[in-house]
């Protein structure tokens, strides 16, 4: 399925369609699944420690509290659970940031040692197989530890996936491809909103509460299918395929933690936080917020439709990222989602409440659209500063060791969560103030288009900016 141009093999274009479906469908799935336990913390923790005899008890009497007549010992037990759910889900967040940051050099290891393609299949299998298994679980605890596995093939699946689709379409609009795999995760994420929303409506036994929430677990096992396809239908870079050829004295991931490429990982890795930061330790405080807004107001499907409603614009935001980069310059597009997502999460978490239907949806919209620029920046942004034979294990070791610092930042700050999660937020939207003084620091790239072999117009000027 190849041929030849400029002396460089290439995919026929059947090959390469297979290689852009591949990716966007592992990175939307990916978005699926990380959406899983955010959307349903709450439903999940209470449920657990509800089903444990040593905590059934208060949390009991906790849920009873809703009612005005409850006695002071209800309402105390009360502000306990919502204390309880808040620490679960700081803890949630950091064995997912652990995890997806040890899968990305894992699996972006593989990528460079064992094909794109493999690298690939391997990680949707691994996030499928162990996000079903979640089903089984009997403690809080017990979900972080499985959690923690099942995302390092979500860690996984972004390295081998971008450098996959930039070999295979090396004459394509680099923010194009940018923004289609910046855009699907969202894509992914808003699917699961829409479909627990809809299962909910068609079978109300099974809204998404306390006492039903294992079948969300269920729907995380459904793409192991497609890791099946890729392996067997999706052919691998010819780039890659021809780098095998020359031999090298160091291992890739060696390659990238030592001079002259160590700058670029390193600064890397600081682009990469900030986003993280954003997305995990902030933004996704609006779901348990709405969630629990919803429980009070009788409307379950209050976090679904916020989640919706954030995804969606994200959808919009990452599939502008790079052509924003393009036509804005690289560090004033950093700068100005920076700054845009931090007064957009202030006035969320400080000014609004989720009960109050479009006045709390539009602001949430626009933080997804601006908030997720980031993503569809990074893919055009972090490949070209390695080059073919390190491409996975750079961008991987970038973008994923930035969830290592985003989960230091979430255990350091979960003694301070008490119950109230709209100040939690308010306080973590700081981080992209952050982003505003990396982006100032981040040192040139020179050369970065011959790494890519990029025949793009616009290649040269984004260079000379960065």
């Amino acid at each position: 399925m190849t041929n030849a141009e400029n002396g460089l093999a290439v995919l026929e274009r059947k090959g390469r369609w297979l290689v852009l479906m591949a990716a966007f469908l592992g990175w939307m799935f990916a978005g699926w699944e990380m959406s899983i336990l955010p959307l349903s913390a709450r439903s999940a923790t209470i449920g657990l420690l509800q089903e444990d005899p040593e905590t059934k008890a208060w949390v009991t009497s906790a849920r009873s509290s809703q009612d005005t007549s409850a006695s002071a010992e209800a309402e105390a037990n009360r502000q306990r659970l919502k204390a309880a759910v808040g620490k679960w889900f700081f803890r949630y967040i950091a064995a997912f940031l652990l995890g997806a940051a040890l899968g990305g050099w894992v699996f972006g290891w593989l990528g460079d040692y064992a094909g794109r393609v493999r690298a690939i299949a391997v990680s949707i299998v691994w996030y499928s197989a162990f996000t079903g298994l979640s089903y089984f679980v009997e403690t809080p605890m017990q979900m972080c530890v499985i959690r923690f596995i099942a995302c390092m093939g979500i860690g996984g699946m972004w390295p081998s996936g971008v450098a996959l689709v930039t070999e295979a379409w090396p004459n394509v609009s680099r923010p194009t491809l940018a923004g289609l795999i910046g855009t699907s995760a969202n894509v992914g994420i808003a699917m699961l909103s829409i479909v627990v929303k809809q299962i909910g409506v068609m079978f109300p036994d099974y809204q998404l509460t306390p006492d039903s929430w294992r079948w969300m677990m269920l729907l995380g096992a459904c793409p192991i299918v497609l890791g099946i396809w890729v392996y067997l239908f999706v052919p691998e870079s010819p780039r890659w395929l021809a780098g095998r050829k020359t031999p090298t004295k160091s291992t890739p991931l060696a390659e990238v933690l030592r001079p002259p490429l160590l700058r670029y990982t390193l600064a890397g890795i600081a682009l990469g936080a900030i986003p993280l930061l954003g997305s995990w330790v902030c933004q996704k405080w609006i779901l348990p917020w709405a969630d629990q807004v919803g429980a009070q107001i009788g409307q379950e499907s209050l976090k679904a439709d916020t989640q919706t409603i954030w995804a969606i614009g994200a959808a919009i935001g990452s599939l502008c990222g790079g052509w924003l980069a393009t036509y804005c310059g690289r560090r004033t597009t950093y700068f100005g989602v920076s700054f845009g997502s931090l007064i957009l999460a202030q006035l969320i978490f400080t000014k609004l409440d989720p009960s109050q239907s479009w006045r709390f949806m539009v602001p949430v919209f626009l933080l997804g659209v601006v908030g997720t620029v980031y993503f569809g920046w990074l893919p055009l942004f972090l490949p070209e500063m390695f080059p073919t034979r390190v491409r996975a294990t750079g961008s991987g070791v970038s973008f994923n060791s930035g969830r290592i610092v985003s989960a230091i930042v979430v255990l350091a700050t979960s003694g301070l969560v008490v119950s109230d999660y709209a100040a939690i937020g308010s306080m973590t939207s700081w981080v992209y103030a952050g982003g505003m003084i990396v982006i100032l620091l981040v040192p040139k790239l020179p050369g970065a288009a011959e790494n890519l072999g990029a025949t793009d117009s616009s290649s040269s000027a984004e260079n000379q900016e960065c």
